[in-house]
């Protein structure tokens, strides 16, 4: 492996930008902000199901399908501009607080930066990078939509290795989702975890551990450009 990863490929959303910020509609709608949390899950599932039954429909699509399905096990009344609401938001969430910092750090320190989102990418619309304030720090925005499957499934890392034209082994993938770091891993990527609260390390005895683990972006960048790199003396251990 080369002695440090060269292209930092990140997650965007929970990573990047702030998904706690639609909280609010879901207090509104189900009378508890926590459901966001219940919605982002059913979202990850279905996206990944999708994937594996070898269909596709994007992300957004999904989510305002997630939404209803809640609403049918809450029995509360979601209404179309209540979708079109969840939807516009998901769309323009805002950066967390240590993302511009942090990712001009390493973009001054040399390493390219891009990102790989299960989010769609549509001509002439923004991207929610670019309504967070975030596109101008990187090189490139992929989307899975280009090889229409979800994370974790192999294809897309692979396709982001196409895309970028490296090698899997210059790349490290930065997620706040253990889920999106096993996917990255199994195609040859070194990985590192984004502790943002409720995604801590998945401790299974057998399954590949982050290279690294930060509490935040800062806390990565002051790893990859002042602290131990993954590279420097033995490689980190595949198990616990």
């Amino acid at each position: 492996m080369p002695m440090t990863p060269s292209v930092l490929v990140f997650d965007v959303n929970e990573t990047l930008i702030d998904i706690e910020s639609i909280a609010p509609l879901f207090g509104e709608l189900f009378g508890d902000e926590r459901v966001l949390r219940e919605w982002f899950g059913q979202l990850v599932t279905y996206s990944m199901t999708v994937t594996l039954a070898d269909m596709y429909v994007d992300f957004f699509t999904i989510g305002r399908g997630a939404l209803r399905m809640l609403a049918d096990i809450y029995g509360v009344e979601v209404a179309d501009a209540d979708a079109r609401r969840l939807q516009e938001q998901m769309r323009t969430m805002p950066a967390h607080p240590d993302a511009q910092g942090a990712l001009t750090a390493l973009r001054d320190n040399g390493f390219r930066l891009v990102t790989l989102t299960n989010s769609p990418h549509r001509p002439g619309v923004s991207t929610p990078l670019d309504n967070a304030g975030l596109a101008s720090l990187f090189d490139r925005q992929l989307s899975v939509e280009s090889c229409r499957a979800f994370k974790p499934s192999p294809v897309v890392y692979r396709h982001a290795c196409e895309a970028l034209g490296v090698a899997a082994t210059e790349c490290m993938m930065v997620a706040a989702h253990v889920w999106d770091l096993l996917g990255a891993h199994n195609v040859g990527y070194r990985t590192a975890l984004i502790t943002r609260p409720g995604n801590p390390p998945l401790p299974v005895e057998g399954l590949p551990q982050p290279d690294l683990v930060a509490n935040d972006l800062h806390q990565l960048a002051e790893q990859l450009i002042t602290g131990p790199r993954p590279s420097d003396g033995p490689p980190p251990s595949s198990t616990y």
